[in-house]
């Protein structure tokens, strides 16, 4: 099964990082977000990608075309021109990488990419969220309700903490940051059947996946929320880069489960 992923955004809330290089190019590690995203899925046995490009696509056009070079020792013959490769830490990653238009919006890029999809199930996600889900798991549930589109739901983090008060300002209960799970939000990794282009119809170049598409999709009841309660984070701006980063140095980080 094919993921898609989405890289091509401008990145404007983290513009600290991206004026140089795509969001999914940021590193966490040492390494690409987008790295850790395909990780996950290769955990699970998927390994075939179709990366939307956009903003300097170049960058992981590049990323990927001189991956062997930067992850293996070398030995450098200048005399005869010649290069040797030792010990190379290679994936079994195949990487289809579309130029899908710098100012394309994401409803956009998934149509531009149908061609590279076939008339298959596919999964989908974007380049800047990581999460300790069970793939399996959302395939099976995908599979079982039999719908064009499943969403995964991820609860809300707050991002401060709570007080109960009492008439007079007493603190009846404190709480530290916690998620609320009366409210669900997209948390990307969907799984798609090949008919949710009939709902990618027309000029989809302006239009965001999250609003007519998903929207016509719910509106046919053929959107179904998978609830993932363990880890999700996006990195949406520079502390949510720091808080990743901080996580994967301590040995917190849930997403890396390979």
């Amino acid at each position: 099964m094919k993921v898609v992923i989405f890289a091509g955004g401008l990145g404007t809330r983290i513009s600290e990082e991206t004026d140089a290089r795509p969001k999914p190019m940021v590193e966490i590690g040492g390494k690409p977000i987008l790295w850790h995203i395909m990780k996950i899925y290769g955990q699970y046995g998927f390994n075939e990608f179709i990366i939307c490009l956009g903003y300097k696509g170049y960058v992981i056009k590049e990323y990927f075309m001189n991956y062997f070079l930067h992850n293996a020792d070398l030995t450098v013959d200048l005399e005869h021109n010649r290069v040797a490769y030792h010990n190379s830490n290679t994936e079994k990653f195949k990487v289809t990488l579309v130029e899908t238009g710098v100012e394309t919006k994401t409803a956009g890029r998934l149509k531009a990419v149908q061609p590279y999809i076939g008339d298959e199930d596919f999964m989908l996600t974007y380049g800047d969220g990581v999460a300790d889900i069970n793939l399996h798991e959302l395939l099976a549930f995908h599979q079982a309700h039999g719908k064009v589109a499943t969403v995964t739901a991820v609860s809300l983090e707050a991002r401060f903490g709570g007080m109960e008060l009492t008439a007079d300002g007493a603190v009846e209960s404190f709480r530290e940051k916690a998620k609320d799970e009366s409210k669900w939000i997209n948390g990307g990794f969907f799984v798609l059947k090949p008919d949710v282009f009939r709902f990618l119809e027309g000029d989809m170049s302006q239009m965001m996946w999250e609003d007519e598409p998903l929207e016509k999709l719910t509106a046919q009841n053929q959107l179904q929320a998978y609830r993932h309660m363990g880890f999700w984070k996006c990195m949406d701006a520079l502390r949510d880069k720091i808080e990743l980063e901080h996580y994967w140095k301590t040995g917190q980080a849930k997403w890396k489960i390979w």
